[in-house]
Order: structure tokens, then C-alpha cells, then sequence
């Protein structure tokens, strides 16, 4: 059974997986890896998801305001011993909640072309593409997405 705990980024398991994350992100995004993790710092991350079986964590999330009404979604990955198995989606729904609780009324993200599984889950969650915004405007690898919670 999977357990979702909301925390923080002072959690070492989501700090950890968080550098799991990393690694995978500087295979793929090669020589444009240090423009994006400047914008994936954890520090100030308050609203945090970690989904845990047999208290082995598996996946995380994190979502961030985002102007007045928004939230952003952050840091989202999942081992790839535990994918497939919804483990994304739930922890996406449990943040969109998580928004909404905060008086927020949308989600917004960023991810790039090179995550072609991302992109799928965020349209297989209502996510529609939306311009890309602050530091992604011009970028053409990024792919911002949105949706109305």
C-alpha cells in the first residue's frame, strides 16, 4: 500500500530522491542541465509529498506559489522501480489538493521535451499547454503546461 506524507524539503528522503532526480536530469538535458537546475533549488520548498510503501520511499513532489493564485508543481519523479503503477498521478492529485487548501486556483509547470513520459502524464491529468513563462519564455526546449483547480 502506498503512503503519501506531506513534509517538507528538509526531509532527507525527499532530499534524496530529489538527488536522484538530478543525476537523471543532467543525463538528459546534457549541456542545458546547469541553466534548469538553477531554477530547481529545494530550499524554500514547504509543500512537499513523499510516497512511501513499507516505509521505502518511492516518488516525490513539491509544488511552490506561483504569483497570487497559482501554485507550481516541482521536483516530481518517481524511482523506476516503482513507475507505472499511478504512483505520479496520485501524488500530482495530492498536490493540486494540497493548492487547493491553499486558496489556490491553478497549477502551473515546466518540463521539457526531452521527459516525453512527463508531458504524458500531465495531459493524461488535464494539464493543457500554456505559453511558457518567467525564465522559460524564449526557451525552446521548455514545455509549460496549466490547469484550473
Amino acid at each position: 500500500m502506498i503512503e503519501i506524507v506531506r513534509t517538507n524539503a528538509e526531509n532527507t528522503d525527499f532530499q534524496h530522491l530529489v538527488s536522484e532526480l538530478d543525476e537523471l536530469t543532467c543525463q538528459r538535458d546534457g549541456a542545458d542541465h546547469d541553466f534548469y537546475f538553477q531554477f530547481n533549488g529545494i530550499e524554500s520548498l514547504r509543500h512537499v509529498l513523499v510516497a512511501y510503501e513499507a516505509g521505502v520511499p518511492l516518488a516525490c513532489g513539491a509544488i511552490k506559489p506561483h504569483g497570487e493564485r497559482a501554485m507550481e508543481v516541482k521536483r516530481m519523479y518517481v524511482r523506476a522501480a516503482a513507475r507505472g503503477r499511478g504512483i505520479a498521478t496520485e501524488l500530482l492529485r495530492g498536490l493540486e489538493h494540497w493548492a487547493r487548501e491553499l486558496g489556490r486556483e491553478r497549477c502551473v509547470l515546466e518540463t521539457g521535451v526531452r521527459y516525453p513520459e512527463a508531458i504524458a502524464l500531465y495531459r493524461k491529468n488535464d494539464y493543457q499547454p500554456i505559453p511558457n513563462y518567467d525564465q522559460y519564455e524564449n526557451v525552446a526546449t521548455s514545455r509549460c503546461f496549466g490547469k484550473a483547480l
